[in-house]
């Protein structure tokens, strides 16, 4: 069986889930997708990296996690035995959960074996089932595998105090399900309108109908940032989504995500992605492989 199914660019458009595994290449070149990417690193004693703007040398059983939107590469590792999953962002945002920590972990790229040994067991395990269930003829493996990805991010949350050691059990408020209810609604309401007038903390918490300061503290808690943080990479989403449509201007693009102007659009993108909008755009993966 051909397992060599890497960067099959079109896959989210049929299927929330994909893995693949026996590239001879040892490389592949700087580039971004709509997808997010889960690797479990192969053996060797060289396994070279890079995501965003970090370069990462890792060794066999690390894992490697280029969310959606995020440029990234391959610049010297083994292929043939690593295992890369591949996850629709459409999936992601299907449910509140998943959105809260993939977002908490927006920052995290590296799970390593030698830092967080207990952690890395448990997914790998969870990977290899994935392995066993994508690789047979079940009739539901594209369901079984989703079950065991969101079974992946539940565990790597539950781990969370090791990436944040600032952040206690203790401190997470035991929050009613009517203000999580909420807290739903207006992040929902702020991606389907990021050109609205008004879209300050201050208005969203007066939208959820509970207090600024009180909204503040449950945002910071549940998504692992504070507000305007949140706010500039959900336009960041919606603005790396629409790059992909060679058509529009960059202009309409930084007005249709929300950027109030040219240069906020260009120094936040700058900033999180350590280029321009305009070379971004070049490096789409789509682009690349026509």
């Amino acid at each position: 069986m051909d397992f060599s199914r890497y960067e099959k660019y079109d896959f989210d458009t049929r299927s929330a889930f994909n893995m693949a595994t026996g590239y001879k290449e040892r490389s592949y070149k700087n580039h971004w997708h709509s997808y997010g990417e889960i690797i479990l690193v192969g053996p060797g004693e060289t396994n070279i990296y890079s995501v965003n703007q970090g370069t990462y040398h890792l060794v066999e059983g690390d894992f490697i996690l280029a969310w959606p939107m995020e440029m990234h590469s391959i610049v010297d590792a083994d292929r043939e035995n690593a295992l890369i999953i591949q996850f629709s962002n459409a999936f992601v945002n299907s449910l509140f959960d998943l959105q809260r920590i993939m977002h908490f972990y927006r920052n995290l790229h590296v799970i390593c074996i030698n830092s967080h040994p207990d952690l890395v067991k448990e997914l790998t395990v969870i990977v290899y089932k994935m392995k066993d269930v994508f690789f047979s003829n079940q009739s539901n493996r594209e369901l079984t595998c989703c079950m065991l990805l969101m079974e992946f991010m539940k565990v790597l949350d539950e781990h969370r105090e090791e990436f944040a050691p600032e952040m206690s059990s203790d401190s997470r408020d035991p929050y009613e399900d009517d203000v999580m209810h909420r807290l739903v609604l207006v992040t929902d309401y702020i991606k389907n309108n990021l050109t609205a007038d008004d879209l300050s903390q201050g208005a969203m918490a007066q939208m959820a109908g509970i207090s600024r300061e009180y909204f503040s503290r449950i945002f910071k808690n549940v998504t692992g940032m504070n507000y305007t943080k949140w706010l500039n990479m959900i336009r960041l989403e919606k603005a790396t989504e629409l790059l992909a449509n060679e058509k529009m201007s960059l202009t309409e693009v930084a007005m249709l995500s929300g950027f109030q102007s040219i240069p906020s659009f260009n120094r936040v993108f700058h900033e999180d992605k350590g280029m321009s909008p305009g070379e971004y755009r070049s490096l789409f993966v789509g682009n690349m492989e026509k």
